[in-house]
């Protein structure tokens, strides 16, 4: 490990050397993940799974720290409003509070302005789950019951998020009226399905797995372009009849604007490493969420055009969700 970190930092030196600048004490003390969502979402599940393996390739830990609440954008604005210096990292970069959201209501910050794209880890589906005791075996049936509703109730991670515009997308698609209820993240929001405080809820396979396995709930749909391979005997919302598929959610990494490229260059390798760590590997596929890290210079791109996409679906669409 010890000649692996020796390999490490006398790279950071040799990039560093290109911006006449170097960054050999860095870090100096330990790196903050902030999760702007509540402990037991995916979002945090991603973080721990990372602070786990991170002493493997980072000499000092990487530590989790939630600050849910309003929709995911206080966590933000604190990320961004810190010292751009590396030891504060937003974990969920390119979730719906950035793909979506400024496309629907003014934000406190410009998302492209405001952060330095780092990394993507992962991208996961969203998934229609129902009460395992529920009528309904199927999309095509939940559709006929809830046209006969004067409205029906679905809950959702956040406003404004990926699955909330699907959920909204799905009622205007199936004829029906969609109410969403939001939270603080994913594990609000199916905590309260289990608790039969709603009609369905869309939430990441990785958070109503437990759920599945203990047989409080079972998955009708995915809204993606193919089935999730972590739930794969729930059929797309496309096989199911209804041309719905959304980008999914993205599980991003970003630092406030203004840190230093070699800052950037020397956390995206660290992360590179841990998402091919095997362990790390295993935790993830063991909660449901695909890895499928992409570096900075892949990323941004990537990121620019799926915000671009939401923007169009949510116009065509006709989506309110303020």
């Amino acid at each position: 490990m010890w000649r692996y970190l020796g390999s490490l930092a006398m790279a950071v030196l040799m990039v560093a050397a290109g911006f006449g600048v170097t960054v050999a004490a860095f870090p100096e003390k330990p790196i903050n993940l902030i999760v702007p969502y509540g402990a037991g979402g995916s979002t945090d599940v991603l973080a721990r799974a990372i602070s786990t393996v991170a002493p493997k390739y980072f000499p000092q830990p990487l530590v989790v720290i939630n600050k849910p609440g309003g929709g995911g954008i206080p966590g933000r604005v604190d990320v961004a409003k810190s010292k751009p210096d590396g030891y504060n990292i937003l974990v969920g970069w390119g979730s719906g509070e950035d793909l979506t959201v400024p496309h629907q209501r003014p934000l406190p910050y410009d998302p492209f302005k405001a952060f330095e794209t780092l990394c993507r880890i992962s991208v996961h589906t969203h998934a229609l789950f129902v009460q395992t005791h529920s009528p309904h075996k199927n999309l095509q049936e939940l559709i006929a019951w809830a046209k006969t509703r004067e409205y029906v109730t679905s809950s959702v991670a956040t406003k404004g998020s990926g699955g909330d515009v699907g959920l909204h997308v799905f009622g205007k698609f199936g004829g029906f009226k969609m109410q969403t209820v939001p939270g603080a993240g994913g594990a609000e929001a199916i905590t309260r399905l289990v608790g039969g405080h709603v009609d369905m809820g869309v939430v990441h396979p990785s958070e109503g797995l437990p759920h599945v396995k203990a047989g409080r709930v079972r998955g009708l749909a995915v809204m993606f372009e193919t089935r999730d391979p972590a739930i794969p005997d729930v059929p797309t919302f496309r096989e199911s009849g209804l041309d719905l598929a959304t980008a999914g959610s993205v599980k991003g990494l970003a630092l406030p604007a203004g840190t230093p490229k070699e800052v950037i260059q020397y956390l995206a390798a660290g992360f590179k490493t841990i998402a091919a760590d095997p362990e790390f590997q295993k935790i993830m596929k063991d909660v449901g969420q695909p890895v499928l890290y992409m570096g900075p210079e892949e990323y941004k791109p990537w990121l620019l055009k799926a915000y671009d996409d939401y923007g169009k679906f949510i116009k065509l669409a006709g989506v309110e969700t303020k």
